[in-house]
């Protein structure tokens, strides 16, 4: 047994550091360092099954450090997934399957896009907590039919990060049992050793987070590894493994920052390659393809016996079956119709948010989230669906404490887990500190529903540091994100059928205050992004936009202009959306024929331009305000009637 193991594990550096010595780049040092951690997790703990990728009690395995990747893509090419050697030497070309760092949806085994650090960790935390939910509501004594774990494998630089720190206190204070975090532990990064900036004892600290921890000191020894995993496995605590590894272990290289992202020349490959005893070039031999075979079947046969537990799982309790199935039904939901029910009037567009998501929660047992220690403010909690606590994993509602960007990221994980439309909440303002994760979001297409409150200057008295000026664009200059800035009902309906039907990243912009009803806008309208909301009596003269908030002002500024010119107002609820549709309806909707082009939005988002012609007029913030009554700030900043006609009225003489 010693024999075969020692004789994979050599193969397996082999291959890994042959790939990257291949790419001409890469990351050598954690690959080989960490290869008998991750080894012993594929060969004895790690529960997959290689012909469906998507069997819904399977083990999670996130790399959230992802730049070693060469040694995840060849542990995957050893235990039978869709990793072939052709795939190891086309590894960080263009186009190919195993890109630099491991990508949602090129490799089925992959359950999350990873490189940017401390991310994977957030996700895994998710992943867990989704799992957590599963197992306590379908459950049932001698049916274990959810039960899976949740694997992270993390670094030093993960666990530098904030987002990654974040998510677990948050795992400890939820205590994810089944969470097991492998850290390596090699405390050299690329700048030389950790302890430069880092200094802390990790293990005391997450002792401290409510984690029961490990410790391996020979980290590079496959039975101490895989005794470690087996040890945490049976804990009631979520778990941190600290393995101490050698990085680069076997190179000359070994033990320094230089080998972090040193891809080998021929002649050190060579030489690595002899001490390993491997002659071959991008070979597995057959006893160890066998030898890692026999846990790719054991994976399957677990599967099929998961099959047959369900079966009579389905027989034994009808009731919980159904609510399992229900749970993957798509719900046809009548929007135009909830969007005109009178429990939406008068309300100001957080509070009817508020209704609208407790709503579509009784309908969805999927939707579940939470928000950054302001569910009283921003209004999105589910009011019968419980808080989710270490004693009752079954509630609806997360608590993730005044830490925005692991709740973006935790989010990301629920999502990643099965069919969750989870959703995250906090002020406009504060979206800042979520933008690593919404990216990592945008990039992989998951249906999160971003509820972002307080949207404008109006906010008030709290000052600029609460007052957005810049969210908004940087929110819509991530590809993929939908961003919504509704100024209705009918607009905020049209957000979460485009949300809960396509199952695309989507943020909501919403306003703390009422916003005066309009009786013009259309729910139908609304879905295709941006429509206009008033037309002209004949041909516009002026062309009045706006999103949100600076709708009403947009219509108040229309009836005085109307006084002497054709005017046409636009509402712009989703840019995004607006572009996917066809030329002859944007140019319809634009009206870049008209004299003069207005777009009015409390921002400093440029975008704007793009849609205006050649004569234009932009009404934005240029500058942070000071703190104050909302409606004297907002009035400061140019944004009534009689500043913006005067502004007009003079481009229009020129």
């Amino acid at each position: 047994m010693k024999k075969i193991v020692q004789k994979s594990l050599n193969y397996l550096k082999a291959l890994t550091a042959e790939t990257v010595s291949n790419a001409g780049s890469g990351h050598t040092g954690t690959a080989l360092g960490a290869s008998s951690i991750l080894f012993a997790l594929f060969k004895d703990h790690y529960l997959f099954d290689v012909a469906d990728t998507d069997f819904l009690n399977r083990d999670r395995f996130v790399m959230s450090a992802g730049h070693a990747s060469a040694l995840y893509y060849s542990l995957l090419a050893m235990f039978g997934f869709d990793v072939s050697l052709q795939d190891l030497k086309d590894f960080r070309k263009f186009g190919s399957r195993t890109a630099g760092h491991p990508e949602l949806g090129s490799i089925n085994a992959v359950e999350t896009s990873t490189g940017p650090l401390g991310q994977g960790v957030a996700n895994a935390v998710g992943m867990a907590i989704a799992e957590s939910m599963m197992e306590e509501r379908f459950n049932a004594i001698g049916f274990p039919i959810i039960n899976n774990y949740t694997y992270c494998f993390a670094g030093d630089g993960d666990l530098m990060e904030g987002v990654a720190q974040e998510a677990c206190s948050i795992a400890g204070a939820y205590n994810l049992k089944r969470f097991i975090l492998l850290y390596d532990c090699n405390e050299v990064t690329i700048d030389g050793s950790v302890n430069l900036a880092n200094r802390e004892n990790i293990a005391k600290k997450f002792k401290a987070m409510g984690f029961n921890v490990i410790t391996v000191k020979n980290g590079n020894n496959y039975s101490s590894c895989s005794a470690a995993i087996a040890k945490a496995k049976k804990s009631s605590k979520p778990t941190i493994i600290i393995f101490h590894t050698t990085i680069g272990i076997g190179t000359e290289k070994e033990g320094t920052s230089a080998v972090h992202g040193h891809p080998m020349k021929k002649e050190e490959l060579i030489a690595f390659k002899e001490k390993l005893g491997v002659k071959e070039s991008f070979f597995i031999p057959n006893d160890v393809r066998e030898f890692c075979m026999d846990t790719t079947i054991n994976g399957k046969l677990s599967h099929e016996k998961w099959n047959q537990d369900l079966a009579v799982y389905a027989t034994t309790h009808p009731d919980l079956y159904k609510k399992l199935l229900n749970f993957f039904d798509v719900k046809k939901v009548d929007y135009e119709k909830l969007a005109s029910a009178e429990k939406l009037n008068d309300l100001s567009m957080r509070d009817m948010n508020g209704v609208v998501l407790n709503e579509l929660a009784e309908k969805f047992a999927q939707i579940v989230g939470g928000t950054a220690d302001l569910a009283p403010s921003t209004k999105a909690y589910l009011k019968d669906g419980g808080d989710y606590l270490a004693g009752n994993k079954r509630g609806r509602n997360l608590h993730f404490g005044v830490r925005e960007h692991a709740m973006a990221a935790i989010c990301n994980g629920i999502s990643l887990y099965e069919d969750f439309l989870p959703f995250d909440a906090t002020f406009l303002s504060f979206s800042n500190y979520m933008l690593p994760a919404l990216r990592m979001r945008a990039m992989m297409g998951l249906p999160v529903l971003d509820i972002l409150t307080h949207d404008s200057l109006l906010v008030g008295e709290d000052g600029p540091t609460h007052q957005p000026i810049e969210q908004i664009a940087a929110l819509r200059g991530i590809t993929g994100l939908n961003v919504f800035r509704p100024c209705d009902a009918n607009e905020l309906l049209a957000a979460y059928k485009t949300f809960i039907e396509n199952r695309e990243p989507t943020s909501l912009v919403l306003a703390k205050q009422k916003i005066a009803k309009n009786n013009l806008s259309s729910f139908k309208n609304a879905c295709m992004g941006g429509y206009v909301l008033k037309p002209a009596k004949k041909q516009a003269d002026v062309v009045l936009m706006a999103s949100g908030s600076e709708v009403p002002l947009a219509l108040s500024v229309a009836k005085e202009l109307e006084k002497t010119c054709d005017v046409s107002v636009v509402s712009m609820p989703c840019f995004e959306i607006f572009e996917k549709q066809s030329e002859s309806y944007k140019e319809k909707v634009l009206q870049k024929g008209a004299k003069l082009q207005v777009a009015i939005e409390a921002s400093n988002d440029n975008i704007w331009f793009k849609y205006m012609g050649e004569n234009h007029l932009r009404i934005d913030v240029k500058n942070y305000m000071a703190s104050g009554a909302g409606e004297q700030v907002y009035q400061k900043a140019g944004f009534s009637v009689k500043q913006i006609l005067k502004q007009i009225n003079r481009k229009l003489k020129v």
